[in-house]
């Protein structure tokens, strides 16, 4: 039984980044509003996962750091420039006099935001949970967790230091805006697909600095090949950077035809709706992949080089994994040619696909209410078993 909280009227959340970060924050935040259903809840996010929390709902305010100035501001050694912007923001924080800070980042700039934001009470994480001696600006304090649990896990031991007995809720917490679903069905209307749902899905990008987490072109290809020979529809989503764009363009070469390539994801928002169509979400440990487990799409999860329960997916919803376990994974900071990925064989992945697949009788459809949720599935292949066939 929930105890009571402390009590507060304006609420500052800090999680800055990066989308999968802030995708696997939701959760928590949704605890956070049923503990103050009346309260003003503010998130702190950086530009690149704004887009995230709007699309959440869960939140009042979505106060965005001004990352891209302050950064501008330093690289051209305009220090009156950097003071003005960081003036600005701070004055901008401290006037919603916020009475309780929840640090779900655990970061240096994150404590001192919290601290500069004028909030009198301030939760957050114990060293070795938190770093860079972030801890030092928190008053309260969430019990330290086992360092293997999940980020899911972890923000739920902060909710139950902020009102003991919270739960975490199972239900699917993103959906697509109606604007961004009528604006999927006029894209796909333009190329005769608008009725086509239940695809599988694959997502091959990852962010700029995670790289080594992403699986190989030529592997996707053989997926989708092999997997379009059994007859199933398959779909590659693309987002508005020209680097994935490149990328997602040469599978799709690859694919000889196997491929249908879906509109471009111009926002969080379009991901959303061309997710809500699919019956299967494939991809490496990413944000899109954490954000489809959340809105309860299914999830097939290739991991490699980052570490195994902490990026579990959403329990929420179906999910199964493909790993290799390497002695050099998992790594933080990962290498040009990551073997954890490339030993993970394209036969694997299109038996785990028709697998999941098939286990739920008629693929689910997006129209359905209540997806089947809480089956997950760790697939923990030998090395023998990856080296099989391995992804090229």
């Amino acid at each position: 039984m929930m105890q009571n909280p402390t009590a507060a009227d304006r609420v500052l959340i800090l999680r800055l980044g990066a989308m999968g970060d802030v995708v696997r924050t939701l959760p928590a935040v949704a605890a956070l509003r049923g503990v103050y259903p009346g309260a003003h809840l503010t998130w702190l996010v950086e530009p690149s996962a704004a887009d995230v929390v709007s699309c959440s709902g869960l939140v009042d305010e979505v106060l965005v750091f001004p990352r891209g100035r302050l950064v501008e501001a330093m690289r051209e050694g305009d220090a009156i420039g950097f003071g003005r912007h960081g003036r600005e923001f701070l004055e901008t924080l401290r006037e919603r006099r916020f009475q309780i800070s929840i640090d779900f980042h655990g970061l240096l700039k994150t404590g001192m935001l919290a601290l500069l934001s004028g909030a009198p009470i301030r939760f957050g994480y114990p060293a070795p949970m938190s770093r860079e001696f972030s801890s030092v600006f928190t008053t309260h304090q969430a019990p330290v967790v086992d360092p293997e649990s999940s980020r899911f896990d972890r923000n739920a031991a902060l909710i139950e230091t902020i009102a003991p007995g919270t739960k975490l809720p199972d239900r699917p917490l993103l959906a697509p805006s109606s604007l961004a679903t009528a604006r999927l069905n006029a894209r796909l209307r333009a190329t005769g697909r608008e009725s086509v749902c239940d695809y599988v899905l694959i997502h091959p990008g990852s962010s700029a600095g995670a790289q080594h987490k992403r699986y190989s072109p030529e592997g996707w290809a053989r997926v989708a090949r092999e997997l379009a020979a059994e007859g199933r529809a398959v779909w590659i989503a693309c987002g508005p950077n020209r680097y994935e764009r490149s990328l997602t363009e040469d599978i799709v070469r690859r694919a000889e035809g196997a491929l249908v390539l879906a509109p471009e994801t111009r926002s969080f928002d379009d991901l959303l709706a061309l997710q809500a169509r699919a019956s299967l979400f494939v991809a490496a440990d990413s944000g899109p992949l954490h954000a489809a487990s959340l809105a309860g799409v299914p999830v097939l999860q290739l991991m490699g080089p980052t570490h195994p329960i902490q990026n579990l997916p959403w329990a929420g919803s179906p999910s199964e994994r493909i790993r290799v376990p390497l002695a050099c994974s998992p790594c933080r900071r990962g290498c040009e040619d990551p073997a954890c990925m490339r030993v993970i064989a394209p036969a694997v992945i299109t038996k785990t696909v028709n697998s999941m697949l098939d286990g739920h009788g008629t693929p689910l459809s997006p129209t359905k209410q209540g997806r089947a949720k809480g089956r997950q599935t760790i697939l923990e292949a030998t090395g023998k078993f990856g080296q099989l066939e391995p992804s090229g």
